[in-house]
């Protein structure tokens, strides 16, 4: 079971140095999509959001009071 060489060919993809609107369709109307996504999604935001917000105020508070406990 000997090794058989095998050529394989390489496809290189790239972009042209000339061409100037590589990513302009990223950037047209952009406000606009974004009020579409977050309308759309609201729901899924909140209850990401939420906890990490919540969680991350309370260990402030957490933090703030255990910094405040030698004082009573």
């Amino acid at each position: 079971m000997g090794k058989i060489p095998v050529r394989v060919k390489a496809v290189v993809y790239s972009l042209s140095p000339y061409q100037q609107k590589v990513m302009s369709g990223l950037w047209n109307d952009l406000p606009s999509k974004i009020h579409h996504k977050i309308s759309e999604n609201w729901i899924s935001a909140l209850l990401l959001v939420g906890p990490v917000v919540g969680t991350y105020s309370y260990a402030q508070y957490y933090v703030e009071q255990e910094k405040l406990a030698h004082r009573y």
